[in-house]
């Protein structure tokens, strides 16, 4: 089926990026157009005959949801469409920088289009199949983008791989996706596919993306060598491919944690990506080749996909990859050389930033601890502005320039206009100091069946604690409400997956039979539509009397009552009370596991209630009665909150040490549940 449509117009709002420096690892002997050498127009809408609204086969397209009016009602796009209409009027706009020998280098959008295309004919002649997967193994680089866009564009499953993956979790994706080509970051990652291979008996080629092999292997390849691998594939070929790709068929897996069984491959048509990207930046109001954002989230995961590659992208915005250490301290040196216009930051990163910011200033003068208080305390008022049409608070314009200017540069978030969290529950203590600082934190609120996002909080649309409102264009459903109107979260919309890849079964369970996307959180409307996440039907706990607990306020209450605390699971399913494990803050190793090393704040937080401690084994084993006291007057105040004599924690211990994905606790989720 073949529809015309008015192609998009797109206006061009800031220059040209006037130098271009490339990046000599990925342009080599590559011979760069200077168009594009596509015959393709932009504004056809290619959707194949479907009849259901989920498949689980990877060949099978899905009709979608479509709305009669609207931005639901837009006109579905492929990837290469939507990354052209962008090429076609920002080519020679910055795209992707990265650093080189500690300079930052970039690509232009025409550059990375046609690194796309090229990638694209050496995964073809490599003997990419229609719908078979390209796994890719590393941390965030222009080399990454490329190969996920060239594997699209060669008709292939783009299939990000956790890097903290076991060669068996590896193995595991890359046959479930039925992987021809798999490219690593380095040595490491590919040690753990050698390892593998012959699991692997779809796999035809390995492509290393930084540095030089360690030693030569059939159907191994550098970068270089596969960037040159396809260059006598003639582009009729490849557009051959290209034109035949709809909107409606599966083209990126995303594959979730695992934590209860093997990870299941969530499909992504085109349309999922190309629509859920602009009605994101529609509805938090981007601007065209204005923004800018520092790519440091794994990319395996669909947040950092659609943010980092997609939505940027579709908006003609510059992405700047952080090295590879980035969550181990580089990410704040990072963020102030390139100061983004938007940042994403999971719970964690947030937590650690405070922790940063609060012992520095614990070693401020008594004055200036005074006018940074003051300062916070003007801050909080702002909670009101944002909530109504309400002035400015009094004093505000000297805070501002005492403190918050400040604070933001030293962050590197002066330029910052949306700061975003979301994966998992941020404590009211924490969005409440960075509100205090003016630094609003917006959360998100979706899952990688929904393309990330569902619902958004942005400037003109927050409240403290609430997940902000529905996507424009989608819808919630709240299924089975109690007497408080609380229910599970259902989706509606043109983000809705196609289903689960080769899991017709687990698809049924997602998908209702009338096709709303059931997310299995709990959540509740206010008067204002603003959504409020209440917890996890599976969390639920149900005690021995009957009674329903849910676990997360109940945690996260006493998280906030004691600093020194950093996970708390509550304990009493079928049982006669609640009792509760706890972990304190502990810094972490370069694999990112837990030691027995306090963090700072930890540190001081002992200090202050008269305790020299280092360790987290030095508290646990004397039972140190100084700190064991404090949690218990923290869990003191948290019961005497509790609605019933069930919800109240008897017992509580500490264990020796902190939750962690390799310890089998947590989860790879570090946005969308």
């Amino acid at each position: 089926m073949l529809i015309q449509t008015s192609q998009m117009h797109i206006c061009c709002m800031t220059k040209p990026l006037q130098t271009n420096m490339y990046f000599s690892c990925l342009i080599l002997d590559l011979k760069i157009c200077d168009e594009p050498a596509i015959p393709l127009t932009t504004g056809d809408v290619r959707l194949a005959q479907a009849q259901e609204l989920w498949s689980t086969a990877r060949d099978k397209p899905v009709k979608l949801r479509m709305e009669t009016s609207g931005l639901g009602s837009e006109p579905p796009m492929t990837i290469h469409q939507m990354f052209l209409a962008t090429v076609q009027k920002y080519g020679d706009y910055p795209a992707l920088r990265a650093k080189k020998d500690g300079m930052w280098v970039s690509l232009s959008y025409k550059e990375y289009y046609q690194h796309a295309r090229a990638a694209a004919k050496s995964f073809l002649k490599l003997g990419l199949e229609r719908f078979h997967g390209v796994g890719i193994l590393g941390f965030n680089s222009p080399e990454w983008f490329i190969a996920d866009v060239g594997c699209i564009l060669a008709g292939g499953l783009a299939t990000g791989i956790y890097t903290t993956n076991s060669p068996e979790a590896c193995q595991y994706v890359a046959h479930n996706c039925e992987a021809n080509v798999l490219v690593v970051e380095n040595n490491k990652q590919l040690i753990k596919i050698l390892q593998v291979r012959d699991q692997l008996p779809h796999l035809k080629a390995i492509v290393q993306y930084k540095g030089e092999l360690e030693q030569k292997l059939p159907n191994v390849y550098t970068w270089a060598e596969f960037m040159k691998f396809g260059a006598n594939v003639p582009d009729s070929e490849l557009d051959v491919v290209i034109d035949s790709q709809k909107a409606n068929e599966c083209c990126t897996l995303i594959y979730t944690s695992g934590t209860t069984g093997n990870p299941k491959g969530v499909m992504l048509s085109h349309d999922n990506i190309t629509w859920t990207a602009s009605a994101t930046g529609r509805m938090i109001n981007l601007k065209m080749a204005e923004e800018e954002l520092v790519s440091y989230l794994p990319l395996s995961h669909v947040a950092a996909q659609v943010q980092d590659m997609w939505i940027c992208m579709r908006f003609a915005g510059i992405t700047n990859f952080a090295e590879p250490d980035a969550l181990k301290g580089s990410l704040a040196n990072t963020l102030r050389e390139v100061r983004p216009t938007s940042f994403l930051g999971v719970p964690r990163v947030w937590e650690k930033m405070q922790e940063a910011m609060k012992a520095i200033g614990a070693k401020s003068s008594v004055t200036k601890k005074k006018i940074a208080d003051w300062a916070k305390g003007i801050g909080l008022q702002l909670i009101l502005f944002l909530y109504s049409d309400s002035s400015v608070p009094w004093g505000f314009t000297l805070a501002n320039a005492l403190v918050f200017k400040n604070v933001r540069k030293a962050l590197g978030l002066d330029r910052c206009r949306t700061c975003f969290t979301g994966a998992a529950p941020i404590t009211k203590d924490t969005l409440e100091y960075f509100m205090s600082l003016y630094i609003p934190l917006f959360e998100v609120y979706g899952m990688s069946e929904s393309t990330g996002p569902h619902s958004i909080s942005w400037a003109e649309g927050y409240r403290i604690m609430s997940c902000g409102k529905v996507l424009t264009g989608c819808k919630t459903k709240l299924d089975k409400p109690d007497t408080d109107g609380t229910g599970e979260i259902c989706f509606w919309g043109r983000h809705v997956f196609m289903g689960y890849l080769n899991m017709p079964e687990k698809t049924e369970e997602a998908l209702d039979t009338d096709g709303w996307l059931h997310s299995g959180d709990l959540g509740k409307h206010d008067e204002d539509d603003f959504l409020f996440i209440t917890g996890r039907i599976k969390e639920l706990i149900i005690t021995a009397g009957g009674e329903n607990v849910p676990p997360v306020p109940i945690e996260d209450a006493l998280k906030e009552e004691v600093s020194i605390i950093s996970n708390v699971m509550l304990v009493g399913d079928k049982k006669k009370f609640l009792s509760m494990l706890l972990t304190l803050k502990c810094n972490v190793d370069d694999n990112g596991d837990p030691t027995d090393e306090l963090t700072p704040l930890a540190v001081e937080y002992c200090r202050q209630h008269g305790v020299i401690a280092s360790k987290v084994s030095e508290i646990v084993n004397k039972k140190e009665p100084a700190i064991y006291k404090t949690i218990q007057e923290g869990i003191d105040r948290v019961n005497a909150k509790a609605t019933s004599n069930a919800q109240r924690v008897q017992k509580w211990t500490i264990v020796q040490r902190d939750f962690s994905i390799s310890g089998g606790e947590l989860g790879e989720c570090y946005f969308f549940i």
